[in-house]
């Protein structure tokens, strides 16, 4: 049995609670703010995780519905995961079509994570038996596809508003660290070629110079994404190349652009299916997460020595 298989059916069971939807009035904002908060069962000075979905091809999935792989998984290892359904969510699509910024919303999409820190008050208060248990000095951002897109945003990448022509910038710094997952890479005409290049054309213009927050970069080492590039695997690598540090890239062994799996439970859409690499996963962010927020918290290269290096490692890291 291999290591990575064998943290899959020997990690102890861990309760965890998840409640949604909480309801936010925002605004300005067309609908309101829908979110589903995991955490675990006990436990306090919990850690946050704003978790921005992807803009697949399910219905639900795209939205607070989503990712319960690593939500069940990160809660477990103590943290609170808060998962905003975006305008972008296909759920939506029938109300917003005509909004501004649709159907990608990649700016509203940022805004969402600060209106969530702007009301974590009320969202503590609609959660039962969460409110007192949050330690709002650490937050993290994560996001899948376009979420590693919304993350990078507030970690301080920037894009131009293609209607003034300005930079703009979302750096959020109540959040102090971050991780993207198969993030979208560098624009650019030379390099967003593929046949669904031009639907996201606000990527032409992200600049990660500026994105100086810490994060862990995740990249699968067989995602192609051919619909938008043919630059291979390594464009996803690009928020970790071309960003400034303190930034680490975990490349994975065979995953493609789910990642194992990470969107939902047994997804048809997924490519690459691997219960436990989504293990794996889910047990290597929270332990970068925690080494972040502490440095004198070991978890991350005790973890990482685990689960990346050996014959059965699950991929490779680095770190700048």
């Amino acid at each position: 049995m291999s290591a990575s298989t064998q943290s899959t059916v020997t990690d102890p069971p861990v309760p965890v609670m998840s409640y949604g939807p909480v309801v936010l009035p925002i605004p300005g904002r067309p609908v309101d703010l829908h979110l589903r908060v995991t955490a675990p069962a006990t436990g306090g000075d919990l850690p946050v995780i704003l978790l921005s979905h992807g803009h697949g091809p399910s219905n639900h999935l795209s939205s607070l519905h989503g990712y319960a792989p690593l939500t069940d998984r990160w809660a477990a290892q103590g943290f609170v995961v808060v998962q905003p359904t975006h305008l972008s969510s296909r759920t939506l699509s029938h109300l917003v079509a005509d909004t501004p910024g649709a159907p990608f919303f990649w700016r509203a999409r940022a805004e969402d994570m600060t209106h969530l820190l702007d009301r974590f008050d009320a969202i503590e208060a609609a959660v039962p038996r969460l409110a007192g248990r949050v330690d709002r000095t650490r937050v993290a951002v994560a996001g899948h596809s376009l979420g590693g897109h919304t993350a990078g945003l507030l970690l301080g990448a920037r894009n131009t508003d293609a209607d003034t022509g300005e930079a703009v910038d979302l750096l959020e710094p109540r959040i102090t660290a971050g991780v993207l997952l198969a993030a979208p890479g560098r624009g650019g005409g030379d390099v967003l070629n593929g046949p669904m290049a031009e639907a996201i054309s606000f990527v032409h213009s992200s600049d990660f110079s500026t994105m100086t927050t810490a994060a862990l970069v995740v990249a699968g080492d067989k995602d192609e994404s051919r619909h938008f590039t043919d630059a291979g695997p390594e464009w996803h690598t690009d928020p970790y190349t071309l960003a400034p540090g303190p930034k680490t890239l975990l490349t994975l062994f065979g995953a493609e652009h789910g990642l194992g799996g990470i969107a939902g439970y047994d997804a048809a859409e997924t490519t690459d299916e691997n219960p436990a690499l989504v293990a794996a996963l889910g047990r290597l962010v929270p332990a970068y997460l925690r080494t972040r927020f502490d440095p004198a918290d070991d978890a991350w290269r005790a973890t990482s020595d685990a689960l990346t290096t050996g014959p059965d490692a699950v991929g490779r890291v680095e770190s700048k």
